[in-house]
């Protein structure tokens, strides 16, 4: 049986900038934190726990503060790829914390496009989820004036088509929906005039802040998928563009499985096939797709090839 690993899987490069400054804070400092869960992948966050590294959340501030004055060092608090609102930063400053600030510079520049167009006036949608550590922060720049909206209905039922309005993404959603979103807000919004008098045109702009590694990579996974019998797709059950991926793998090849951990492999999976690809989200760390494939290398003569 045939065992591949996409060649074009493995971390984004914000994921990686962000894990290498991680580990090089860790050989620097005597203790250095997280705050939240550095990427969505339980794996990856256990090698990098293994080495030091502490997971907190914002509540862990004011103890952290004070164990570090105890202790006469300075805390030093790491700020994940999905970035944080300002009100992290400011609660940090309070506390005498230290950021190392690992924020990706994509998320980066959505945050700085949000805040520009929220000081003009401007009402924001973001098409993504609500609770999403990334659109967290970018609600945060905005004061949390902003609607974020998952669907087209979502979109209709709560945007105010009588505003001046910006169309923005969370960086790992899906391109086609984001578009679909866009055309039906623009049928409905642009260059409309509101009021005359006061000189006021409703005015509608799309930014597409969506990651070009995520999208990027759609047409070319659809093409690993369909050279393959089956594809393994490994990813955190938490990670977005996971998801993204994976429904890209299973449009093509409905023999497409997402796991997290190699105990959720079933061998009757791979009966009668002659290849296995094994691909994964960009944050599926390198090492964990190899240690995937060579479990399956394990027991590939036991799979019945009938």
């Amino acid at each position: 049986m045939n065992i591949t690993i996409d060649s074009h899987s493995g971390f984004c490069w914000g994921v990686v900038r962000t894990v290498v400054i991680a580990e090089e804070s860790l050989k620097q400092f005597e203790k250095v934190y997280v705050l939240g869960h550095i990427i969505h992948n339980p794996k990856e966050i256990q090698r990098l726990e293994d080495k030091g590294l502490e997971t907190i959340s914002a509540e862990d501030f004011p103890r952290i503060a004070d164990e570090a004055r105890i202790l006469g060092i300075l805390p030093k608090v790491l700020i994940r790829a999905h970035g944080e609102p300002p009100e992290t930063y400011r609660k940090a400053l309070e506390l005498g914390i230290e950021i190392i600030d690992a924020t990706c510079p994509v998320v980066t520049k959505l945050q700085e496009r949000v805040r520009k167009f929220h000081d003009q006036g401007y009402q924001i949608v973001i098409f993504g989820k609500k609770d999403h550590a990334e659109v967290l922060g970018v609600r945060g720049v905005c004061n949390d004036q902003c609607i974020v909206v998952l669907t087209v209905e979502d979109a209709l039922s709560s945007v105010n088509l009588d505003s001046k309005t910006v169309l923005f993404s969370q960086t790992t959603m899906d391109r086609p929906t984001f578009v679909l979103i866009k055309e039906v807000l623009q049928a409905r919004i642009k260059d409309l005039i509101v009021d005359t008098m006061e000189g006021i045109a409703t005015e509608f702009h799309a930014k597409d802040t969506i990651c070009g590694q995520v999208s990027g990579r759609e047409d070319m996974l659809r093409k690993y998928a369909s050279d393959h019998d089956c594809i393994l797709f490994v990813a955190g059950k938490a990670s977005s563009n996971g998801k993204v991926l994976y429904d890209v793998c299973k449009e093509v090849n409905s023999r497409t499985y997402f796991i997290e951990d190699i105990s959720e492999i079933q061998s009757d999976w791979f009966n009668g096939l002659n290849s296995i690809g094994i691909t994964g989200a960009t944050s599926t760390p390198q090492w964990y797709m190899n240690h995937v494939k060579e479990h399956l290398s394990k027991f590939a003569g036991h799979i019945s090839s009938n």
